[in-house]
C-alpha cells in the first residue's frame, strides 16, 4: 500500500507493506502531474514500513528513472535498510538530482524543505 501527498513541487510517499506495481503506477502519475505543473519535483520517500517489493516494481523504477532523469530536484529516502540505502546511492549515477538517505523522517523533511 502507498500513501501519496503532493504539495507544489514536493511529492511525498510512504510505502506500507508490499510495494506493488499498482502502487508504483500511482506514484508515477503523481510525479508526472507534479512535473507537468512545476517542472522539476522533489521527492520524499518513506520506506521505513515497506516489507518488500515485487520484481516488476524494480524494473518499472529503472525505466521511469531513466525516462525522467533530469526532472528531479532533491530526493530524500527514509530507511534503515542497507540494501535500499545502497540502491539510492547507485541512483546518483543515473539521475540529475541531489539524493540523500535518512534514518530519521524529521531530518529528511527538514533537508528536503531547505532552500
Amino acid at each position: 500500500m502507498i500513501t501519496i501527498d503532493v504539495k507544489n513541487n514536493l511529492v511525498s510517499i510512504a510505502v506500507l507493506g508490499e510495494f506493488t506495481l499498482a502502487d508504483f503506477k500511482l506514484f508515477e502519475e503523481s510525479v508526472l502531474h507534479g512535473i507537468k505543473l512545476e517542472g522539476r519535483v522533489d521527492l520524499l520517500i518513506d520506506l521505513r514500513d515497506m516489507l518488500n517489493y515485487t520484481v516488476d516494481v524494480m524494473w518499472e523504477e529503472i525505466k521511469f528513472t531513466r525516462a525522467h532523469e533530469r526532472e528531479f530536484g532533491k530526493v530524500a529516502v527514509v530507511t534503515e535498510d542497507q540494501w535500499i540505502t545502497w540502491t539510492a546511492w547507485l541512483q546518483r549515477f543515473f539521475v540529475d538530482a541531489d539524493i540523500e538517505v535518512f534514518a530519521d523522517y524529521d531530518a529528511a523533511t527538514s533537508w528536503i524543505k531547505a532552500a
